[in-house]
């Protein structure tokens, strides 16, 4: 563990505003956090990217039409729509499906920055997937961390 006691740590937080359709939308982001990246001159440290809401979620994927299909059948299949949802029946909205995929994927990921560049793999992106049943406006918070 390194301790400094002057530090030039920095805190940033954007967003990023997505117009989305729902069911199973899946965005690639990773073009525009690198690019929210870079605007901050930070070199090194992690950025959280968090999703406000309970229907929306984020990972990352290789983010080609084949695997973004067979991430969709997946949730499909765990979370199929028609089935009853307490939830429905609560709030009589129809997306109780949205809220358990949703909770499986989670609202953040927090991915490692050195060099002022995202730490990713070759073929992995940072994706947004919106659950819900009905197309939204969705906010994603980026929140930098580092020097």
């Amino acid at each position: 563990m390194i301790f400094e006691a002057e530090s030039s740590m920095a805190i940033v937080t954007e967003s990023l505003v997505l117009t989305t359709e729902g069911r199973n939308d899946t965005r690639d982001l990773t073009g525009e956090i690198a690019a929210k990246l870079a605007a901050t001159g930070l070199l090194a440290g992690i950025v959280t990217v968090f999703v406000p809401g309970s229907t929306g979620g984020v990972t990352t994927i290789e983010f080609e039409p084949g695997a973004v299909e067979d991430f969709g059948r997946l949730m499909d299949k765990i979370a199929p729509e028609n089935l009853p949802y307490r939830h429905d029946l609560r709030w009589g909205d129809g997306n109780g499906y949205a809220h358990i995929r949703a909770s499986l994927l989670g609202p953040s990921l927090t991915v490692p920055f050195a060099e002022g560049r995202l730490m990713l793999g070759t073929w992995q992106q940072v994706i947004f997937v919106d659950f819900d049943n009905r197309p939204r406006t969705r906010t994603v918070v980026l929140q930098f961390m580092g020097e």
